[in-house]
């Protein structure tokens, strides 16, 4: 999918979404803004490899996009850790902030994990220690780009839907946008290790033990965020 065939699919989707006050708005605009940035960055000359990380970036929006389909299609079929994201959306007692990490959660502790691993696959077993660095130090690039994004999140998509984000942010500064980058790239470096645990996998049943591991602490990290809440179930 190319770079501006992505753009166009989340504008239009958020536009849709926007009009018809669909809180899935939160975090794809989110989404979009980082891969706004993440495309400058590669433009910019950002990374070592900026075909890797355009490939990256693509097949990582692709995850995205079927597990909406899958969503909109047959909820029982998504990836449980989409569908909780998802359905917190009809939630009324649910924040943006939680629309918005359950998201993140879905997309980087899951998603993530196996798109790192397919993008890495066909080169790992002959690519040399030195060029398996370059990977990790490309991928890790992005979190400063994340970082640099989270507080124009926190102005142009918190702030305007949860007014109280507004005050918080101007009472802490920029603490709460620095915690939130810390948390994310704790959950990219994790990210990154369980992918490396499937390129190494001796088998089938290793790597399905290991998927089975990412979703299940991926859904435990959405458990938190939610509070004790069921954001799974439907509103009553």
């Amino acid at each position: 999918m190319h770079e501006t065939a992505v753009m166009e699919r989340m504008q239009a989707l958020l536009d849709g979404w926007s009009a018809a006050g669909d809180r899935r708005e939160v975090f794809l605009r989110c989404y979009s803004m980082m891969t706004a940035n993440m495309h400058g960055g590669i433009d910019r000359g950002d990374f070592s490899d900026a075909a890797w990380v355009a490939r990256l970036l693509h097949r990582f929006a692709e995850y995205y996009f079927e597990a909406l389909s899958q969503w909109e299609a047959s909820p029982a079929v998504t990836p449980p850790v989409w569908r909780l994201a998802h359905q917190s959306t009809r939630h009324p007692d649910a924040t943006v902030w939680q629309h918005l990490l359950l998201g993140v959660n879905a997309h980087i502790n899951y998603d993530l994990v196996l798109t790192v691993h397919e993008i890495l696959k066909p080169e790992w077993p002959k690519l040399p220690p030195g060029d398996r660095d370059g990977r990790f130090a490309d991928y890790c690039r992005v979190n400063q780009i994340i970082a640099d994004t989270i507080d124009a999140v926190q102005d142009d998509v918190l702030a305007p839907a949860m007014p109280v984000s507004a005050i918080l942010d101007r009472l802490m500064g920029r603490l709460d946008e620095y915690l939130i980058s810390r948390l994310i790239t704790a959950w990219r470096d994790r990210t990154w290790s369980f992918a490396v645990e499937l390129l190494e996998a001796a088998d089938d049943e290793t790597r399905n033990a290991i998927v089975a591991r990412v979703e299940d602490k991926a859904m435990r990290i959405g458990s938190q965020i939610s509070l004790g809440h069921d954001l799974s179930a439907e509103p009553q």
